[in-house]
């Protein structure tokens, strides 16, 4: 099997919370890393034994090593809800947020869309106010094909939209460059 079809079967069974639970700074690297053999296959928390048992199934690797330290670091699904009195509308949850969960305006309270929250929780320590809290996931589409593939395309347009800011940042400091050195050489 090519290196990358075993990458792109991986990351499917990945719950694609984009958690960085795994060190990894979202699901597809640490399927890479499982794929090329850097990685052991039990770093996914919230995947569980499930998961487990598909990467290893995928790599051929026997799971039953890895099946305690998966069940004890397991952590059910979440999503997360803002205090809407306590929140100042500083946009780090916003900014924090690798799927676009999270709405709301600068000095406005902020909502997160539950519907699209992967419980990823990377919001939570941002919050200068903490007024984000951890709830139980109503388990609605958790886990689904669906859920993921969603979860997925909405981290993949997030991380396309910030390379395309930054460009543009890039792109303007150096106009700027030029026009200030323009200046002063007239």
């Amino acid at each position: 099997m090519a290196l990358e079809s075993l990458v792109d079967r991986i990351d499917a069974v990945l719950p694609q919370t984009q958690c960085q639970a795994c060190d990894y700074s979202a699901c597809r690297p640490y399927a890479e890393a499982v794929a090329s053999g850097q990685a052991p296959i039990d770093r996914c928390h919230p995947g569980g034994q499930e998961t487990l048992e598909s990467i290893a199934n995928l790599v051929s690797v026997d799971p039953s090593p890895y099946l305690q330290g998966v069940l004890d670091q397991y952590r059910p699904p979440t999503t997360v809800r803002v205090d809407l009195d306590t929140c100042v509308g500083c946009v780090k949850c916003i900014q924090a947020c690798p799927v676009d969960a999270i709405v709301g305006a600068p000095k406005q309270a902020h909502v997160v869309i539950s519907a699209l929250c992967t419980g990823c929780n990377l919001c939570i320590e941002p919050c200068p106010v903490d007024c984000i809290e951890i709830v139980p996931h109503d388990g609605s589409g958790s886990n689904n094909d669906a859920m993921r593939e969603q979860s997925r395309s909405r981290y993949q347009a997030k991380q396309a939209r910030m390379v395309r800011a930054n460009q543009s940042k890039t792109e303007n400091y150096l106009k700027a460059k030029q026009l200030i050195k323009r200046d002063l050489l007239v």
